[in-house]
């Protein structure tokens, strides 16, 4: 299984597992080519109702989320103007370009993000350090008798008719007069001002603004005339229409898919001072994020992520900061959040506007504490007591609070090269310290009632694991990928292979310790996402449908694997600054998540299974992920009600393929629903003010017990049952 040498008996038995768990062996290349050409001409699916598994819950389709480039402040937040507090300087220099990716991952860290400029000479603008009104300084304006001095931020998106609102916090001499404007254009016209009185204290003002055009750079300007200075605070502006501070269209889209929770973590939290997300939004000191190399205004902090978890629907999940954060921020950080109004932290909590209790059942410990990037990293043997620690002290605020450590399993994809100059020469041997998951199972127990997992797949490439052992101890972790022509069948199943390597070691966890049968300890995917290149990859049709396969991976496996959290929420739309859209990505989110829910898988077999492993070893389990229906897979449940048969069949491959139908236990009675999502071509997707090239039709079927699926599409059929 793995390309790196591990205990025979154990490797026997992971053998053994995979066998069990699939159905069928690994064969030789040979084998495989006979195999290829001996699919037969008609597949027969049999589907036994009698056998099931637990029932599929809404926590499969979770979402996480962090402060990273666009996937918060510009795609759920409102507000449309970057750094209103301040955190960085006023001048007339070019902003500087955002800091590259870690890991060579090919994007910027964080959003380009819009600076304010002078309006007038630089020198009339500085910045002062001695009394803020948050943070470490605000802007002071030097004013002029009759030019305007002042600063402006451009770069903002108006539509024509929509209404804006927002307020600015300011201080000024008597002799200042100080307007607000909002700016679409060179002339007088071009422009709604509103007059700010100024005061010798700071003092927040309103303002209210409508846009009579639209346009894709319009600015707003805080200037004065008159004698003496003036001094900013902070300054907002959103679209008037925002609910509770979020955008109404990006909720209305996320309330159609029953996503059961979104986790609030990632890099961003092992750096992360919680207790300066709560209390007055202008007063919430900005800071940097070393994580993700960015200013964090700190605007949608634990309150209004609550908020937003309520508008649509779903439960909270909380990553604490076990990075650089201690055992008592995090106990302070639970009681805040699900302590009674008479605890001193939920006292401040109501204080802050929020008297009810949030009641958040699950909560991490610190986010991919094993990797070298990671703020605060240190080795297993030291993280384990720090995880003791902490557990202790969140329980002792909450004992009701179901506790998620981040593990990491044995693939070897998960060896990072960088590794090597923490803990030395690595061996993926149970209980060494690249075993993450089998030291808390061996020094953790009762401090965790669940292990994370994360894992992002790299369809076109694979993971060499011979080159791995060849590399510098400074070398990147891309090196140690090769890469992989694949079809884009072999591209979306390869994502499904890393749910089945999941599922593989896990059994052999439950093999080592029995003890997590008897404690009901869950595997959480608490991220994962493609990443690299691949035919079809990302929000297009051929990434539906290897979403597609993951989620029939996930439904064989209901017995452990019961949250999983795709990275990022904002993922599942397209999303510009006026508008969103569903993703490829988020259709298949919603086709599966409202279907799917409560259902009760059952066992299906075929007559066709699917081929061996294009490259063994590294990243791919022993054998490949999927159905015996090669080349379509499939999975089939029962509806919570257990009067219609759930069956869903994703075709990536260019050719319609047909079926026959077998079902023992109960037998098709009536009409059933057909829902096809499909597009033109693997690459088809969809787009903010464009026709959408991938979408999921709905029609009615006769009852039948020979079905043919079209090319390149997922299919859901809903067969009314009879016994």
């Amino acid at each position: 299984m793995f390309g790196i040498a591990r205990d025979p008996k154990q490797e026997t038995t992971m053998r053994a597992i995979a066998a069990s768990a699939v159905m069928f062996c690994l064969v030789s290349s040979v084998a495989a080519a006979q195999q290829l050409a001996s699919v037969p001409d008609r597949l027969i699916v049999n589907i036994d109702t009698q056998k099931t598994m637990p029932p599929v819950s809404n926590y499969e389709y979770g979402m996480f989320t962090e402060h990273i480039r666009d996937s918060m402040y510009r795609a759920l937040w409102a507000e449309m103007l970057d750094d209103r507090k301040f955190y960085f300087p006023i001048t007339s220099a070019p902003d500087p370009a955002p800091r590259p990716q870690q890991g060579g991952g090919g994007g910027p860290r964080a959003a380009a993000q819009r600076r304010w400029r002078p309006v007038g000479p630089d020198d009339d603008v500085t910045m002062d350090k001695q009394q803020p009104f948050v943070g470490d300084q605000s802007p002071r304006i030097a004013l002029d008798a009759s030019t305007p001095h002042g600063i402006r931020q451009a770069g903002l998106q108006l539509v024509n008719g929509k209404k804006y609102a927002g307020r600015v916090v300011l201080r000024g001499a008597a002799g200042a007069h100080v307007t607000v404007a909002l700016v679409w254009g060179p002339g007088d016209a071009d422009r709604q001002i509103v007059k700010v009185p100024a005061s010798e204290a700071y003092k927040t003002f309103p303002l209210n603004f409508s846009a009579p055009a639209d346009t894709a750079d319009a600015a707003l300007e805080i200037t004065g005339v008159g004698s003496g200075d003036f001094h900013i605070g902070a300054v907002s502006l959103m679209p008037a229409d925002n609910v509770e501070g979020f955008r109404p269209d990006v909720i209305a889209l996320f309330r159609q898919i029953n996503m059961g929770f979104w986790r609030y973590g990632g890099n961003y939290t092992s750096n992360l001072i919680w207790y300066h997300t709560i209390g007055d939004p202008d007063k919430r000191p900005p800071d940097w994020d070393n994580a993700w190399g960015a200013m964090q205004p700190n605007d949608l902090g634990m309150d209004e992520f609550m908020t937003f978890c309520r508008l649509i629907g779903v439960e909270a999940y909380i990553s604490v900061n076990a990075g650089l954060g201690d055992s008592h921020s995090a106990a302070e950080q639970v009681e805040y959040m699900n302590g009674a109004a008479s605890t001193r932290m939920g006292a401040l909590r109501g204080k802050n506007g929020h008297p009810e209790p949030y009641h958040i059942k699950f909560w991490n410990i610190g986010n991919e504490p094993w990797g070298s990037w990671q703020i605060g990293r240190t080795d297993t043997k030291y993280f384990m007591m720090k995880h003791n620690e902490f557990a202790k002290a969140m329980r002792e605020v909450d004992p009701s609070i179901v506790l998620i450590a981040s593990g990491r399993m044995l693939e070897d994809d998960a060896l990072h090269a960088d590794d090597r100059k923490y803990v030395g020469n690595l061996q993926p041997l149970y209980g060494s310290p690249a075993d993450w998951t089998g030291n808390f199972l061996s020094k953790t127990w009762g401090n965790f009632d669940g292990i994370a997992e994360h894992w992002y797949s790299h369809p076109g490439r694979r993971f060499d694991t011979a080159k791995l052992r060849t590399l510098a101890p400074d070398a990147s972790d891309d090196d140690a990928y090769v890469k992989a022509d694949q079809t884009l069948l072999e591209s979306a199943r390869s994502a499904g292979n890393v749910v089945l390597n999941k599922a593989l070691e896990w059994e052999g966890y439950q093999q080592r310790f029995p003890a997590m049968l008897e404690k009901h300890i869950f595997l959480s995917i608490d991220e994962y996402a493609f990443s690299g290149g691949g035919p079809g990859r990302g929000a297009s049709l051929g990434g539906a449908l290897e979403y597609g396969m993951i989620f029939n991976e996930m439904l064989r496996h209901t017995d452990f694997l019961t949250m999983a959290a795709h990275t990022t929420g904002a993922s599942m739309l397209d999303i510009t600054r006026t508008g969103s859209t569903f993703s490829t990505t988020g259709l298949v989110f919603k086709l599966y998540s409202n279907h799917f829910v409560g259902a009760i898988p059952v066992t299906l077999s075929g007559n066709s299974p699917q081929p061996p492993i294009q490259f063994p070893g590294g990243d791919q389990p022993t054998v490949n992920s999927g159905s015996p229906t090669y080349p379509l897979d499939m999975v089939a449940a029962l509806s919570p009600d257990r009067k219609s048969l759930l069956l869903s069949v994703v075709n990536a491959t260019d050719s319609p393929e047909t079926f026959d139908l077998n079902i023992a236990g109960m037998h098709l009675t009536g009409s059933a629903t057909l829902w096809v999502m499909t597009g033109p071509n693997p690459d088809a997707s969809n787009h903010v003010g464009q026709p959408a090239q991938v979408d999921i039709k709905q029609s009615s079927v006769a009852p039948a017990k020979t079905l043919t699926v079209a090319p390149l599409t997922i299919n859901l059929y809903e067969l009314p049952l009879a016994r």
